[in-house]
């Protein structure tokens, strides 16, 4: 079974930080629910055709940008996950927060926080 850290740091590094749509797209199936909800600053996603379409968008804006995990939390079916985001090998432009309702073992709700 994976753990809720697992889960979230999949969710950066082998779907948000993967630019190859082909490899992402599978991942993105795996980890999320099929009417999952993705929220952030600039609106609402909802199910994996939507959240892809986010993440497209957000690398068409950063080329070359890459997520590093940070500290993790956990409690009940809540988890979150710190992370900065920049330019890979440069010291990063922002930073954030991802807070994940986890069921049955995948994302059903994942809000992010810039800070």
């Amino acid at each position: 079974m994976t753990t809720f850290e697992e889960l979230l740091h999949r969710n950066l590094l082998d779907v948000f930080n993967e630019r190859d749509e082909a490899l992402r797209r599978p991942v993105l199936s795996e980890l999320y629910a099929p009417d999952a909800r993705f929220a952030d600053h600039d609106g609402v996603a909802v199910g994996p055709d939507a959240i892809n379409e986010k993440i497209r968008e957000l690398h068409a804006r950063t080329p070359g940008f890459a997520f590093v995990p940070g500290r993790f939390y956990e409690v009940q079916d809540l988890a979150t996950v710190e992370w900065s985001y920049g330019p890979a090998g440069a010291e990063p432009v922002v930073h954030g927060t991802d807070v994940a309702l986890i069921r049955d073992g995948r994302i059903s709700a994942l809000y992010v926080y810039l800070r």
